[in-house]
């Protein structure tokens, strides 16, 4: 396993896929590679949220991925595979993959987190008027709704904060009103101070 302060020379204290200087933090390319390869990289804020999909797909971002799959770092290789794949629809990025090579090893240890067989689209929870959702975020009820199995009414205007999102599905969240935890449609939210 390569030290904090290997991989902060290997890095040259930049993003290693994008070389951006800001908000760097070290990233775990999951899952742990079968062959021993250290899995820890350092990337800034930018890189890990679009590799989590947790902002929208921006495919201009990586034009800096013909550069970073040459890494010699095997999980910096990983990476560049597994956004180029989910960024096949452009031709620069089919163009590369195609050019790209991992050894044997290295390619299952891309192939192991099936992202490569999804959607480039990530989905995200978004309120009526089309914001995204995030964990924690305050909203507000945009239509009175009755509360199956309970005589509670969530009225129109509510405040609900601190709420979460369901996991598997993109059109609820879950939110606290009168001391019960309530799961919302989130077309009938809208995201406060939007």
């Amino acid at each position: 396993m390569t030290g904090d302060k290997e991989i902060l020379v290997r890095s040259d204290n930049k993003c290693e896929l994008c070389k951006s200087t800001s908000a760097l933090s070290f990233y775990n390319v999951a899952p742990e590679s079968a062959s021993g390869h250290d899995s820890r990289v350092y990337l800034c804020a930018k890189c890990q949220a679009q590799l989590e999909k947790k902002e929208p797909l921006d495919s201009g971002y990586w034009k800096f991925l013909p550069e970073a799959m040459w890494s010699e770092v095997p999980a910096i290789q990983v990476i560049a595979w597994r956004m180029l794949n989910r960024l096949r629809q452009e031709s620069w990025a089919a163009e590369n993959l195609d050019m790209m090579y991992l050894d044997e090893d290295t390619l299952a240890w891309a192939k192991a987190s099936g992202d490569h067989d999804n959607d480039s689209a990530p989905e995200f929870h978004k309120d009526a008027n089309g914001n995204i959702l995030s964990e924690g975020d305050s909203i507000v009820i945009t239509k009175s709704l009755d509360v199956k199995g309970s005589n509670l009414n969530a009225k129109m205007g509510t405040i609900v904060k601190n709420i979460r999102l369901v996991k598997d599905n993109t059109e609820q969240i879950e939110g606290k009103i009168e001391g019960q935890t309530i799961v919302i449609l989130t077309k009938y939210v809208r995201k406060q101070g939007s």
